[in-house]
């Protein structure tokens, strides 16, 4: 996989990548779905769900992402598009916002909400409470993608493409890995690099 910077996005990495994600270890491809059972609030219903309940025949696409962080806002007509992609192959999609430090401001439930409205979103875009799933998928990233298959176990994570400036995209990884979920066949390129804005997680205070 080619590299993911760029020098119209070098300021931008390093203002996002101030917090340390030494301790944060993502599990590997071939893993069971974590957490599937934590019940979270979908901001588009106000209904609670849960991952396991939002898998379809063929598999579920989790994805962490949020509001404002501009490789999200970069990517969000390939966002929308592998979404629609997934559930046309009959798989769930879910969209996890983990930014829990800033559920006050631009990552609030109204906040959410409002995006996910403007976006067309037609699938849950869902609270992770103290970012509980992010620790336990080992997410660092928005937007960082994870495919599961028909059994619930990881096939593929990491980016959407190799590049994140769409125009120059050649590789367009998760859609690949979808095409072949759905085929039953084995994923070629099964863990990339997400690169993205941090996950904004709530770090406690030392005595």
């Amino acid at each position: 996989m080619k590299k993911l910077l760029f020098p119209s996005i070098l300021i931008a990495a390093a203002a996002v990548t101030a917090f340390t994600t030494a301790d944060i270890t993502s599990f590997s491809v071939g893993t069971a779905l974590p957490k599937g059972d934590v019940k979270m609030t979908n901001v588009i219903t106000g209904k609670e769900i849960t991952l396991a309940d939002s898998k379809k025949e063929n598999g579920l696409l989790v994805v962490f992402s949020c509001n404002t962080c501009p490789f999200v806002i970069k990517q969000e007509t390939q966002i929308l598009e592998t979404a629609k992609l997934a559930m046309e192959n009959k798989m769930g999609v879910v969209i996890i916002n983990s930014n829990e430090a800033k559920r006050d401001g631009d990552d609030s439930n109204n906040a959410m909400r409002v995006y996910a409205s403007k976006q067309g979103y037609d699938f849950p875009y869902a609270v992770d409470k103290n970012s509980e799933l992010a620790d336990a998928f080992g997410a660092t990233r928005t937007p960082e993608v994870f495919l599961f298959d028909k059994n619930l176990k990881l096939v593929y994570k990491g980016a959407y493409v190799d590049d994140t400036e769409l125009a120059n995209a050649k590789i367009f990884y998760l859609k690949d890995a979808i095409t072949s979920v759905k085929d039953g066949k084995a994923v070629a390129v099964s863990s990339t690099k997400s690169v993205g804005c941090t996950i904004k997680r709530v770090v406690a205070k030392k005595d």
